[in-house]
């Protein structure tokens, strides 16, 4: 789409010693690796040399995201675990330059946490974060999102990775070969599950279930959901209800929806304004910054909202009983 973004090509080739770290660092062995034999091993490695060079080349010379090289992360693998079996005089201090990188990555982890000590964390996580709509065009442009306020929600995982990289660093320091690479991936299962604990937290900036629970244990009616589709998805997940999608012709929606025969979910200022004011029950979802425009486009008919998370609201024109 016309609307997306790239990285610089250097960054998009660079970016993987981040993705595969701290195992991008034994990199340098494969140098020494043979990829010219006849035995299995020797063609395996070219394969996945070619597989490597083929998806990174292709996306050089097209769009360049962050994530569209992943189909190559098994030949990686396959490549860096050939490099760690083998003898190269690589290994050891790349082993210890690992130790150097966790050791200071626990120190950062540790400092955040203490300077996040005294911080407040009222309600959820979105009450912290920014909005960078410019940048979300990227896969990672959320990242510009992320406030120092923010980390005084993070604490438990804070925590929990800084103690996976002390545990990766005193392994490394500790440790050559295989030891040493068990104590990395001891490192890397304890820094997933801080990440894992990490995503419940953001959970209500993600997704929309309270307003889907809100909504199952309410009365029946018309459910709304403002704008695109996608931003409520999960409303329609968790509730398996149908709903009118509100100046929702948008993106991929939109090549469809004046289609003959195209469901009639499809409705504009006007539409909203006249069901909010009749007689009938209904709900909107909605942001709570656009919120406050549909608000004014019904001024004096009921506005009860019924829940609020991650920043956005789930609303009836008739009051619902506790």
């Amino acid at each position: 789409p016309r609307d997306y973004n790239t990285v610089p090509r250097i960054w998009f080739w660079l970016f993987h010693l981040l993705w595969l770290f701290p195992w991008s660092v034994y990199l340098p062995s494969i140098a020494k690796l043979g990829f010219r034999g006849a035995d299995r091993g020797s063609r395996l490695r070219l394969l996945a040399l070619c597989w490597i060079g083929f998806v990174l080349v292709f996306f050089t010379f097209s769009t360049t995201q962050e994530y569209y090289s992943m189909p190559c992360y098994p030949a990686f693998a396959i490549l860096l675990g050939a490099g760690m079996a083998s003898s190269s005089g690589m290994l050891k201090p790349a082993t210890k330059f690992i130790a150097v990188v966790a050791s200071a990555l626990s120190c950062v982890l540790l400092l955040i946490l203490a300077a996040t000590r005294g911080l407040a964390a009222p309600g959820d996580i979105s009450t912290a974060l920014t909005k960078n709509p410019d940048m979300y065009t990227l896969s990672l442009g959320h990242m510009t999102d992320l406030t120092f306020q923010a980390f005084a929600y993070l604490r438990a995982p804070l925590a929990l990775a800084a103690v996976a990289m002390l545990v990766g660093a005193a392994g490394a320091w500790a440790f050559n070969g295989r030891r040493a690479y068990l104590s990395l991936a001891l490192m890397m299962v304890l820094f997933f599950q801080a990440a894992r604990i990490a995503l419940g937290v953001f959970g209500p900036e993600l997704g929309s279930k309270p307003l889907a629970d809100a909504l199952l244990s309410a009365p029946a009616g018309q459910l709304i959901v403002d704008d695109q589709y996608y931003t409520f998805s999960s409303v329609f997940f968790y509730t398996n209800r149908q709903a009118l999608l509100l100046n929702g012709r948008v993106n991929n929606l939109e090549y469809g929806s004046y289609a003959p025969g195209a469901p009639k979910v499809f409705i504009d200022d006007a539409g909203f304004a006249r069901r909010w004011k009749s007689p009938e029950r209904c709900y909107v979802v909605a942001e709570a910054k656009p919120a406050e425009r549909l608000h004014g486009l019904v001024n004096g008919a009921g506005w009860n909202v019924m829940r609020a998370s991650g920043g956005k609201l789930l609303v009836s024109n008739q009051p619902v009983q506790p």
